[in-house]
């Protein structure tokens, strides 16, 4: 079974490479979950990823979407590309994979980044909600499969008010509207634990500081990059954290890898 499952939106495989690959030689994390790729399928760096001992299925998009799912010394196996219920949707915001245990059962992964949702009110943050639902249905059936499950990535949500270095600052934004905010809420009650609030309930843990509002240097993040774990994974929990430091690191994603280790 993979013991360390790491989201990292990484805002731009292209622009980010260099850091990505450092991150997977000095962490070796297991399982790594990618969002906002920004390139087509055929520009996916490959050869690169599998030079440092990783295989990959992945999802591009050349705008602001992508998803992908790396495993250390295995290739992941695709099971879903893309969520059910709105046909015509050709972002590229979800991938279900299952990671191999070689021993004839695997890990169930899946990397999604949901919409922004702003400018809000408008379409924007009402596709935000329609996709939230239809991420909902998805986890219901994984529930339903009982299987270990990990449901990673940039889920664009302050799920609290202590996800925020500032509540006042960010009450007008998408990520922290109340019904987008009851959307999390509700996947999580199907049955999911979230496992960074489970290992530290009260208090700040970032996984974003905005590159462009100058925010790291004031520490001014907050948590939008969740891991919810099936019951048959969150019995498995030993910890959850975020590598912080490499969002410090010259040219880095504004997102730091976040994880959680199972037993």
């Amino acid at each position: 079974m993979p013991r360390k499952i790491v989201t990292y939106n990484v805002n731009g495989i292209k622009a980010r490479l260099p850091r990505l690959l450092e991150y997977l030689t000095e962490a070796q994390p297991d399982v790594v979950c990618l969002q906002e790729l920004k390139a087509s399928d055929d520009t996916f760096p490959i050869a690169d990823i599998e030079a440092v001992g990783y295989g990959a299925v992945w999802h591009g998009q050349k705008s602001w979407n992508g998803v992908a799912v790396l495993a250390r010394g295995t290739t992941p196996v695709e099971r879903q590309r893309g969520l059910d219920g709105e046909p015509e949707d050709e972002h590229s915001r979800y991938l279900e994979c299952v990671v191999p245990d070689g021993e004839g059962g695997g890990l169930v992964v899946a990397s999604l980044y949901l919409p922004n949702g702003n400018p809000r009110p408008g379409p924007k943050f009402d596709y935000k909600l329609r996709w939230m639902d239809r991420l909902a249905a998805r986890a219901r059936a994984l529930l339903a499969q009982e299987v270990p499950a990990v449901l990673a990535g940039d889920y664009n949500v302050i799920a609290n008010d202590d996800d925020t270095y500032s509540v006042r600052a960010m009450a007008e934004d998408a990520l922290m509207q109340p019904e987008s905010r009851a959307a999390f809420r509700s996947l999580v009650a199907q049955g999911w634990t979230d496992a960074l609030r489970t290992r530290q309930p009260k208090g700040g843990m970032w996984t974003f500081w905005d590159y462009q509002a100058g925010a790291w240097p004031r520490d001014a993040g907050f948590r939008i990059d969740h891991l919810l774990l099936s019951p048959m994974a969150a019995d498995r929990l030993v910890d959850a954290g975020v590598d912080k430091e490499y969002r410090g690191r010259e040219k880095a994603s504004d997102h730091a890898p976040t994880w959680v280790t199972l037993k």
